[in-house]
């Protein structure tokens, strides 16, 4: 890659808000990704969110995200090793201090050394789950998840692919797709309610139309996430490379 191509793809203009002053921590390689989002009332999401958290809403509805996609390159910086993985993340979202984020209500992934460091130093619900992820011609993926608790399994089962004649693109400024997926950081708080945010950057994603069925989901329900029984608003990107930074206080 050259110099010029490596300074656009870590170009962080379009940030809605500066990058911290440290240097970054962790590069991941999402591929294949499938943004499913489903409406969901205001004061049902109120409830499920922690109250010092304050709800980002689009035209007086909040929004449920489920999100699969496959890991490649997980890599923390200085370190040659690198791993990947079939993950799947349930979200929504929430503005602190002006910035827009996301706020995980779930991750689910193969690797369990992810997973447990996940879960104990950077405060998100990581859990460890089976996955099976096929990526087959013209991108069509099938994406199966299924994590056991008690006598429930929390499943998605899934088969996507983009339009062959839909050209990606990236979102209009402004737009509703825009305010679904150009997110670049999470927040999460600590056992004491302390509020954290770690900063992401990749480039705008670059998003298709896509053609997706759901045979079985249910990474709401299991999890007391009640939506609107609607059919999902659907983006499908081919995915980004992603640098990430260590957790700060917000």
């Amino acid at each position: 890659m050259s110099s010029n191509s490596n300074e656009t793809l870590w170009d962080a203009s379009h940030r809605p808000w500066p990058l911290p002053k440290l240097p970054w921590v962790m590069r991941q390689d999402w591929h294949h990704v499938l943004f499913i989002h489903y409406p969901i009332r205001v004061e049902t999401l109120r409830k499920l969110v922690p109250a010092n958290l304050q709800l980002d809403i689009y035209e007086g509805w909040g929004w449920i995200g489920i999100v699969p996609f496959y890991t490649a390159e997980v890599r923390l910086r200085g370190i040659p090793w690198a791993t990947a993985f079939p993950e799947v993340n349930v979200r929504t979202y929430i503005t602190i201090n002006g910035k827009p984020g996301v706020y995980f209500f779930s991750l689910d992934a193969t690797h369990l050394p992810t997973v447990l460091f996940a879960s104990t130093f950077c405060f998100v619900p990581y859990y460890h789950a089976k996955i099976e992820f096929q990526n087959k011609e013209q991108h069509s993926c099938r994406f199966i998840s299924k994590r056991r608790i008690h006598e429930s399994v929390i499943q998605l089962d899934c088969s996507y692919s983009p339009i062959p004649k839909a050209k990606p693109s990236r979102a209009e400024k402004g737009s509703f797709d825009e305010w679904l997926t150009e997110r670049y950081g999470f927040f999460t708080t600590t056992s004491k309610g302390t509020i954290l945010r770690c900063d992401l950057l990749h480039q705008p994603w670059q998003l298709q139309r896509v053609k997706a069925e759901i045979h079985a989901n249910t990474l709401l329900s299991e999890q007391g996430i009640d939506v609107e029984q609607v059919d999902p608003v659907l983006h499908y990107s081919q995915g980004a490379s992603v640098r990430i930074w260590p957790l700060l206080k917000e």
